[in-house]
């Protein structure tokens, strides 16, 4: 089975030439993420020992926009690594600029937006990010979303952009929910089905239980999700810094879809990579 993860976080430490955005340390530890440096090298010692073939970078957040240690990844490890790209969300002159040399860039997948931020939480309605969507749509960007309380946006802006591919993170699920809180977010998510251009990362999943590894108690959440969306729309992520610190490696979180939950092998090979490589135009070779 060729495994693709859809969400890892790599950084450096903060220095006085690479500082992070203010409030960034406590935020880490809120939504649980080590504090200490994740680097591309451990990251793929971590996954060549769970077999994991791909995994897709997401500069983390605390570094603000820049991309460049995910670029010194990919450039490193060209088979192994791809991006989404940051970009500033709220300067729409500097942000085109950038998408129009992503789309040039070969390591780059695809662009990642938030909003769940006090900073960016109201971006996707209060007009700021409008001039994003039809530009993606027209230079072909795949586009992953984590905004778990504009569902009903997020469909209004697949609909209008039909090109534009949507791949959103988590399930929808919002921060710090856990168990059966889980499931008016996700059912949320698994309604915007009808819009063939919104994908959906099943992604970070222990994090999101409160029950004993393998989080048996989510599973019926995680089964609608792909019932309702298809495996071809679905993608399996771990977001891996915010798993080390509660036991749990990285095997563990593939084993949780290939041993513990119920699906089939047919399934498995797209949500586990097929999927998200068919998404991002990103082909497996061999």
């Amino acid at each position: 089975m060729f495994v693709v993860d859809s969400q890892v976080h790599i950084w450096k430490e903060e220095t006085p030439d690479r500082p992070w955005v203010p409030g960034a340390r406590e935020r880490i530890r809120l939504n649980g993420h080590r504090e200490d440096p994740f680097s591309y090298e451990e990251c793929l010692e971590l996954m060549d020992e769970a077999g994991v073939n791909r995994a897709l970078i997401l500069p983390p957040s605390w570094e603000g926009d820049r991309i460049d240690y995910a670029l010194e990844a990919c450039e490193a490890h060209p088979d192994r690594f791809g991006i989404m790209a940051r970009i500033p969300q709220n300067k729409p002159e500097e942000g085109t600029a950038m998408l129009k040399d992503f789309a040039q860039n070969p390591y780059i997948k695809g662009t990642r937006l938030t909003f769940h931020r006090p900073q960016d939480r109201n971006w996707m309605i209060d007009g700021t990010n409008d001039w994003y969507w039809p530009i993606a749509e027209e230079l072909n960007i795949p586009t992953m979303v984590h905004a778990p309380v504009w569902k009903a946006e997020l469909g209004q802006i697949a609909g209008n952009h039909p090109g534009l591919k949507i791949i959103i993170d988590h399930m929808g699920i919002m921060a710090r929910c856990v168990d059966d809180a889980i499931g008016y977010w996700a059912a949320e998510t698994a309604d915007l089905h009808e819009h063939p251009n919104i994908y959906v990362k099943v992604s970070a999943l222990p994090g999101y239980s409160t029950a004993p590894f393998p989080n048996l108690n989510i599973e019926k959440y995680v089964r609608h999700m792909v019932d309702k969306m298809g495996p071809e729309r679905c993608f399996w992520g771990t977001d891996i810094t915010r798993l080390l610190g509660h036991g749990l490696t990285y095997t563990d979180t593939i084993e949780q879809f290939t041993k513990h939950f119920d699906f089939t092998a047919e399934e498995l090979e797209s949500i586990m990579g097929k999927g998200i490589c068919d998404v991002l135009d990103w082909p497996i070779e061999g």
